[in-house]
């Protein structure tokens, strides 16, 4: 039983969302830098619908691709005293033992080596967002679902969260992140809300798994939650008002959990986006000139991998 049988109840305006675009130098390359491990594809459970084929099928789609310059870089380290940030010394330890953490998230040998990597990866986009280059980090397993203490929704430890309480420890003053997957990011909420510095903000299905995302949390966690079958427009149009509500907290750099299971054609949410909407979602954020990194969440279609080149070629300027 995965998320889907957890599910409670089954360009925009055309103007750049702020006014740096100009004077900014992020991003004027086209160029992208992917960073990956092959080792993430070496555990599965049969029938689990966070595969290793989700990673397999897009690197090689963008290796294959020559619409878009890319380089290839691996994760960084991702230590302990980085990690105690977001999570209780317990969740850690619990990573280890061979249990299943609940239905949808089995434990596998190693699992906290792979979870530790999928961390590593939002770190390195991190860095080299800081230097202004785009970067994307394609790993598994995803991160969002999972909170403080405990992992979930196919989620063992909180990349993107991890790597916001990073930036705001070494230097970035406002970091924002933005989570367009179709599931609520309730373990980002759960990890960063009313954490100085930082603000969050989710677009997502509702009702749907984790039936969390109502609602603002603490002073800085914003929720849009959309019916499932939602027109598109509407969609797109609820997308735009969350990152407008984002950036009016100014953030310095923009951390993305980059989900594509608001796809229509996708199998465990009723979204209703298509191909066309991921590279306008990469266009609205390289239109507002703020840095940003993004990391793979969800997306469990099997045209994820051309979902994701739309996306970036949408966030390169292609």
């Amino acid at each position: 039983m995965f998320k889907s049988s957890l599910v409670l109840g089954a360009l925009g305006r055309g103007r750049a969302l702020s006014g740096i675009a100009a004077e900014t130098g992020f991003a004027k390359t086209a160029s992208v830098t992917i960073i990956t491990d092959l080792r993430c594809t070496e555990y599965r459970a049969v029938g689990h619908p966070e595969k290793p084929a989700r990673v397999q099928r897009t690197a090689e789609l963008l290796r294959s691709q020559n619409a878009l310059p890319l380089t290839w870089a691996e994760p960084a380290p991702a230590t302990d005293d980085i990690l105690l940030r977001a999570h209780s010394p317990g969740h850690l330890e619990r990573l280890a033992h061979a249990q299943d953490f609940d239905g949808d998230t089995p434990f596998f040998p190693g699992i906290g080596d792979h979870a530790r990597r999928g961390v590593g990866g939002a770190l390195r986009a991190l860095e080299l967002s800081r230097k202004g280059e785009l970067a994307f980090s394609l790993l598994r397993p995803p991160g969002h679902h999972a909170t403080r203490n405990h992992s979930m929704g196919f989620c063992y430890l909180s990349s993107l969260a991890i790597a916001a309480l990073e930036a705001h420890a070494t230097g970035v003053k406002r970091v924002g992140l933005f989570d367009f997957d179709v599931h609520h990011g309730n373990g980002t909420e759960d990890v960063v809300a009313d954490a100085a510095g930082i603000s969050f903000v989710s677009v997502h299905q509702h009702p749907c798994y984790p039936g969390t995302g109502t609602g603002p949390v603490g002073d800085n966690c914003f929720n849009f939650p959309i019916g499932g079958g939602t027109a598109r427009t509407t969609w797109k149009k609820t997308l735009e008002q969350a990152l407008e509500k984002l950036l009016a907290t100014r953030p310095e750099i923009i951390g993305v959990s980059a989900g594509f299971d608001a796809y229509s054609k996708d199998p465990l949410a009723n979204g209703t986006l298509e191909k066309e909407d991921y590279y306008w979602l990469g266009q609205r954020l390289r239109a507002t000139g703020i840095p940003f990194f993004s990391i793979l969440e969800g997306g469990y279609s099997l045209d994820l991998p051309d979902l994701v080149l739309q996306y970036l070629l949408g966030a390169a300027g292609k």
